[in-house]
């Protein structure tokens, strides 16, 4: 069941939204409200270039430990290709999950992080972003990974508007 909370905070999330004048005021917006509804944690929206391979920063809850701008080039491997390639949603539980596929374990690490829910972004059949939320977590609810999944969802149009200009 829907706690009423969480359903004021979309409401809330949906105003917010409306009257965002930028890209960057969605993702704020969205932002906000993740951690808002999902507790404490690191969120990273990234745009995802197919043809280069290139993850790009666009938004971060923590601009010191993962700061808006940086960029990174992402290998052949069985998550590129199931959240890049095939457009699936990736969750990591525990430590050894999220080693075996961030080469910045360590500062996840750092952070007192565990736990990871990539939601890919996707216009037109491909994927052109990610919506990163990591936390502290035993395991992952289906009820956290669909509200992942809708918050990611929010902030797709300002992603997509970011990555026409890049």
């Amino acid at each position: 069941m829907v706690e009423l909370a969480n359903l004021a905070r979309l409401n809330t999330l949906c105003d917010q939204l409306r009257h965002a004048a930028t890209p960057v005021a969605v993702m704020d917006a969205v932002g906000q409200a993740t951690l808002d509804l999902l507790g404490p944690g690191l969120l990273t929206i990234n745009t995802w270039q197919a043809e280069t391979g290139e993850i790009g920063r666009l938004w971060s809850s923590d601009p010191a430990a993962y700061p808006v701008g940086g960029k990174k080039v992402k290998g052949d491997t069985s998550w590129t290709r199931q959240l890049l390639v095939r457009g699936e949603v990736f969750v990591g539980e525990g430590d050894a999950a999220l080693a075996a596929v961030f080469d910045d374990i360590a500062v996840i690490r750092g952070l007192g992080l565990n736990g990871v829910v990539n939601v890919p972004l996707c216009e037109g059949g491909r994927v052109i972003g990610t919506f990163n939320y990591l936390t502290a977590v035993e395991s992952w609810t289906g009820d956290q990974i669909t509200v992942l999944r809708v918050l990611g969802q929010m902030a797709l149009p300002a992603v997509a508007a970011l990555a026409a200009n890049r």
